[in-house]
């Protein structure tokens, strides 16, 4: 019974050290938002960080308000891909756990 638990401590000590891993990774991965076709993109890292904001000279030519639209609408598609990518990742570290469904790790 003693080594059950020891391999089973061990088992978690490792899986901790594989999600701190993958969670390192996911927070410097970069993904790509857009609007308009990619006349307007974000650059948005895995924390939610933006890196980057590119507006085509052609967009400038629209109004305030549109041009803020655009801006809304690629840092939404950013966080969306963002999220699709982290949990993706996240859900092959998690496979070999056998959790209930609908159980969700904290992140």
């Amino acid at each position: 019974m003693k080594g059950s638990i020891t391999d089973m401590m061990q088992q978690a000590q490792k899986m901790q050290a594989d999600m701190e891993k993958v969670q390192e990774e996911l927070a410097r991965a970069e993904v790509q938002g857009e609007a308009a076709a990619g006349l307007v993109t974000v650059v948005m890292t895995g924390r939610h960080d933006v890196k980057r904001v590119s507006i085509d000279d052609s967009v400038l030519t629209e109004d305030k308000e549109v041009l803020e639209d655009l801006l809304a609408a690629a840092v939404n598609d950013a966080v969306r891909k963002v999220e699709a990518h982290n949990k993706e990742a996240m859900s092959g570290l998690a496979s070999g756990l056998n959790l209930p469904p609908g159980f969700k790790l904290p992140f």
